[in-house]
């Protein structure tokens, strides 16, 4: 099945922006949506955003309008962009496949590692 790796975390200010990647190695890829998710220590992992095999999107109300997800089947990609970043984006940011587009943790089978992001005042 699918293995999935996050990259591109790192530490930024309040108002910037960072792009996350996904990528993913195995087969079906294609046949998957793909979720974000995020974790602050303490505190519950929360779905952010969502692409269904088609394209379609689905994001948080927290993050809508700031967060854009797209996805590059050639790549087996899928990417969270994020502007205007805020404090309580800090969080540690994984990926996970399902066979549908869902902000829910029991809908996720696949899941990386994750990868930090931190938003500094």
């Amino acid at each position: 099945q699918l293995q999935l790796v996050e990259s591109g975390g790192g530490t930024v200010h309040v108002g910037e922006s960072l792009n996350v990647s996904c990528e993913a190695s195995g087969s079906g890829f294609e046949y998957y949506a793909i979720s974000w998710f995020r974790q602050s220590p303490g505190r519950e992992r929360e779905g952010i955003s969502s692409i269904s095999d088609g394209g379609l999107t689905y994001y948080k109300a927290s993050v809508k309008g700031r967060f854009t997800i797209s996805r590059d089947n050639a790549k087996n990609t899928v990417y969270l962009h994020m502007t205007s970043l805020q404090p309580n984006d800090t969080g540690v940011y994984y990926c996970a496949a399902g066979t549908m587009p869902s902000l829910l943790y029991s809908g996720m089978d696949r899941w990386g590692k994750g990868t930090l992001v931190i938003v500094s005042a």
